[in-house]
């Protein structure tokens, strides 16, 4: 077991997951960081050709939903026409210049959506093109070039985003054991480009945590960025030499409010109690977003977990117990990933917090989209720090040992 040293520390979507261009300090633009913006920007018209031309679908309407590197549309398919078992909606989600590359990987990602929905998990999966494709690469104009975008269109899934819900006890646990589910299942997933799961450099892996010193420069409240080093520091010194001890797996890596849909088990009639209050109880309708899918450990997605449920939460600090609880209902964690889920959570909030603040300086103008995160999560980093491991576990455990006696 191990406390950590604060004696340097002074007493929201989540950060999107953008690809990090390393700039000089200040928001400026320069020649060359223009010629690396990777993110699409299709016209409506473009989406309709694309859906025509690959799916011989007519489009009736397309929103655009948000996003930041990817382009995503919520598109609409005449009532008239034939749609098979798919329905009437569909995501149109176009993948950024540099994940595009990578076809290896984002087939296995769209490959384990669509291993865990014929397991009975509410994800979403693509459909084919009418040449029998899952995804497909693309050349579209953009101005005066051309460049190269995976398309997949896939299923529009029923449900409403945690994003601004505060989660109940409830719904918490059901997260933590539907993610032990997904872990559990996945020990079947086989592919021949498995490998590819394997992103050790990517800025989003907690094992990287290192990697924030290059950003560290935009945070520009002190406190703050004394917390975030003392916690690289003791990830480095107290997790990251024990690291093969935690267990191995494929993660979804971004199981959070955002990417979970959620609505009600039951009819409004039936949700009422004595008084006439409605108690809804929450069933998840729907696993988003597979793009951070990766090779790592139980206790990362565990921890990346709560980091965000916490943030919009009424009941921060038992967040973490019930989500445990659910996860270790499928899942029991080592009394080694136990002792180090308080101090991952910290890595995550720092990730998210750091790379957001770091990305509001490089786009400016998509602030209000990035500050989702930042808006709450340093005052939720800071209580987390300062009551420290010993206090924080001490609810968590508590709060999923509970369960046990139900």
């Amino acid at each position: 077991m191990y406390e950590l040293d604060r004696s340097d520390a002074e007493g929201s979507l989540p950060a999107t997951r953008i690809k990090i261009i390393p700039s000089m300090e200040g928001s400026k633009m320069t020649d060359s960081d223009k010629a690396a913006v990777i993110r699409p920007s299709l016209s409506e018209a473009q989406v309709v050709e694309l859906v025509g031309r690959l799916y011989g679908l007519k489009v009736s309407e397309v929103k655009p939903l948000l996003s930041y590197m990817d382009q995503n549309f919520h598109v609409l398919v005449c009532e008239t026409q034939e749609c098979g078992d798919h329905g009437k909606s569909y995501v149109l989600k176009v993948l950024n210049t540099d994940d595009s590359q990578d076809a290896d990987l984002v087939e296995v990602q769209t490959r384990v959506m669509m291993f865990l929905n014929q397991k009975g998990f509410p994800t979403t999966t693509p459909i084919t093109t009418i040449d029998d494709k899952i995804m497909s690469l693309e050349t579209i104009s953009c101005g005066e070039e051309h460049k190269n975008y995976m398309v997949r269109l896939l299923t529009y899934l029923p449900g409403t985003q945690l994003l601004g819900i505060s989660a109940d006890p409830q719904i918490l646990y059901k997260i933590g054991r539907t993610l032990g589910q997904i872990h559990k299942a996945l020990t079947e997933f086989k592919h021949p480009n498995i490998e590819s799961l394997r992103r050790d450099s990517d800025n989003w892996n907690l094992s990287n945590i290192h990697q924030l010193h290059k950003y560290l420069f935009a945070v520009k409240n002190t406190s703050n960025r004394q917390i975030v080093e003392q916690i690289i520091q003791q990830f480095m010194k107290k997790i990251l030499p024990n690291i093969n001890n935690f267990h191995k797996s494929i993660i979804h890596g971004d199981f959070t409010h955002t990417n979970i849909l959620v609505q009600p088990l039951h009819s409004p009639a039936d949700c009422s109690n004595a008084t006439g209050h409605m108690q809804q109880e929450l069933e998840i309708s729907g696993i988003l977003d597979f793009g951070d899918t990766a090779c790592g450990y139980y206790v990362y997605d565990v921890a990346i977990c709560i980091m965000h449920l916490t943030l919009d939460s009424d009941d921060p600090l038992h967040v973490g117990g019930h989500i445990l609880a659910g996860f270790e209902s499928v899942i029991p964690l080592t009394l080694q990933e136990r002792d180090a889920l308080y101090l991952l959570v910290l890595c995550r909030f720092s990730q998210s917090l750091v790379l957001g603040t770091y990305n509001i300086l490089r786009y400016p103008d998509n602030e209000e989209y990035l500050q989702i995160t930042t808006r709450t999560g340093w005052k939720h980093l800071r209580q987390h720090w300062e009551l420290g491991k010993e206090a924080v576990e001490k609810v968590w455990f508590e709060t999923a040992k509970s369960y046990l006696t139900l």
